[in-house]
């Protein structure tokens, strides 16, 4: 761990890869309410881009939205270690990602048992899958880099990602399937990033998961995968 933590109770690491950011700025309570007001700001402006409508607004809001998150995230006093941006260990690389493509391979076989695949799917192209690819490494910066470091110092790494999970599933509203996935994908994003602190390789399996959602479940009930406004707008 790269900070010493002055705190009476400091979670305890489940792998000897992962770290634990620093907890000491929980005794100093205006650090503690800039915390709270930087996570309660992000999602504020999160929100107000997925609910406004197509438009010069719109790109406002995506903007001062990634612009804050990136503000915040790289002034704060969480170190590349901590925020998930250090080179990932092998361990941790390997449990992500078989654990993770192993849930990928689940998604269809889901699909065909709900009948989320009757009606036509919207399989993205590759110009598509690959700027994909990379918004889901992005949305894992957001979710682990930016709100999990944040909510693990304020409330513990367990509450953390309970937390952080409703946050990300929260951003998916009001698509049934994405919403529902979400809960349970970004529990499975939060702990593997609690237990070994990277986002590259849950990067990785989040884009496969998209992609493959895309795939397998009916363009009728994914809108071309929108939320917010956009799913209301495309049906």
């Amino acid at each position: 761990m790269a900070s010493v933590s002055k705190s009476l109770s400091q979670p305890t690491p489940s792998d000897a890869g992962s770290v634990s950011v620093d907890q000491g700025i929980l005794w100093d309570k205006s650090a503690r309410r800039t915390l709270w007001l930087q996570i309660c700001s992000a999602y504020f402006l999160l929100q107000a881009a997925l609910w406004t409508p197509p438009g010069p607004l719109e790109i406002v809001w995506i903007v001062l939205a990634m612009l804050t998150i990136l503000g915040f995230a790289f002034s704060g006093r969480y170190s590349l270690r901590e925020m998930g941006l250090a080179r990932p260990s092998l361990r941790g690389t390997l449990w992500i990602l078989g654990v993770g493509l192993a849930m990928t391979a689940a998604i269809p076989v889901i699909a065909a048992l709900t009948h989320g695949n009757e009606a036509p799917t919207h399989a993205l192209p590759f110009r598509t899958a690959w700027r994909y690819g990379l918004w889901a490494v992005e949305q894992q910066f957001i979710l682990q880099s930016f709100f999990y470091v944040r909510l693990e110092t304020l409330l513990g790494s367990r509450r953390a990602v309970w937390l952080a999970t409703l946050l990300f599933a929260s951003t998916h509203i009001p698509s049934p399937v994405l919403t529902v996935g979400t809960v349970l994908a970004g529990f499975f994003f939060c702990e593997m990033f609690r237990r070994f602190r990277t986002i590259f390789p849950l990067g990785v399996v989040h884009a496969a998961m998209g992609l493959t959602m895309a795939a397998s479940f009916s363009d009728s009930l994914l809108h071309h995968m929108r939320v917010g406004l956009g799913y209301l707008h495309f049906p």
